[in-house]
């Protein structure tokens, strides 16, 4: 079914990551719909490491310039475009100096996660929202990748409930193997800020435990890696979320 307006929302994709299976299966999922003939957008943060001369990222002033308070802290909201190279594709990158500026992208050099993950993906999250709005392009089917994604349908479903703009939008969530690790001990009133409680996840903030969460708030589950995780597996089984087994790209569009 062409001509369906989907938004992929990922924390990697080719080639702006080279080594990741999820690198590897957006940018064939995205490229795969946008030849078809569907209106693909993707959304990913302008992590340090992505050179912005190598693949002609540049800020886009109409979308820039808004303030996502995180914390009781303004965060300004700088968003930069590129094509994927070779192609009419349109990749959006979600930039803050604070945030993602570093060369890292989850752990410093010692292998320690950041104190601001939880905060990184609440912005990138809402950032990503906020954009869309203002792109005034309403998504058929928003498929979330990467753990900071997940951070997604849990605003929507809460902080954006009364937001009628993403109402018919049907949202996919594919799981990855990606690397645990905890959250900042006060993500609780960061979330509480923006009138969110009583989240599962909360008991024992971390990477994993707010991917599980947000199985709640989608419309469909699907493995983005062919075996996962022990404690990922359980709660896809578990889960009460319509779900697939992994897909190949080419059997993707029937999820959609």
């Amino acid at each position: 079914m062409p001509n369906q307006k989907i938004l992929y929302i990922t924390t990697e994709m080719y080639p702006y990551q080279e080594d990741s299976n999820m690198a590897a299966v957006v940018n064939k999922m995205a490229l795969k719909m946008h030849q078809e003939g569907n209106d693909v957008r993707v959304f990913m943060p302008r992590f340090g490491q992505i050179s912005e001369r190598k693949f002609q990222l540049h800020e886009v002033i109409r979308l820039s310039g808004m303030n996502i308070i995180i914390n009781d802290l303004d965060q300004p909201l700088i968003i930069k475009v590129a094509s994927l190279p070779g192609e009419r594709l349109q990749v959006y990158f979600i930039d803050n100096e604070e945030y993602f500026k570093r060369k890292q992208y989850y752990f410093d050099d010692e292998g320690t996660p950041f104190d601001d993950n939880d905060e990184r993906a609440i912005f990138f999250a809402r950032g990503v929202i906020e954009t869309i709005k203002k792109l005034n392009w309403v998504p058929d089917v928003i498929h979330l990748n990467g753990w900071m994604a997940s951070f997604v349908p849990i605003y929507l479903k809460t902080y954006y409930e009364s937001d009628t703009y993403f109402k018919d939008a049907k949202i996919v969530l594919s799981l990855y193997n990606e690397k645990d690790a905890a959250f900042d001990k006060n993500i609780g009133e960061k979330l509480k800020f923006d009138n969110i409680s009583g989240l599962k996840a909360l008991d024992n903030p971390s990477v994993q435990s707010f991917v599980i969460e947000s199985m709640n708030y989608v419309d469909a589950v699907v493995k983005g890696d062919e075996f996962l995780d022990e404690n990922l597996d359980k709660a896809f089984k578990e889960t009460s979320t319509a779900k697939s087994e992994y897909l190949d790209v080419d059997s993707i569009n029937q999820l959609y």
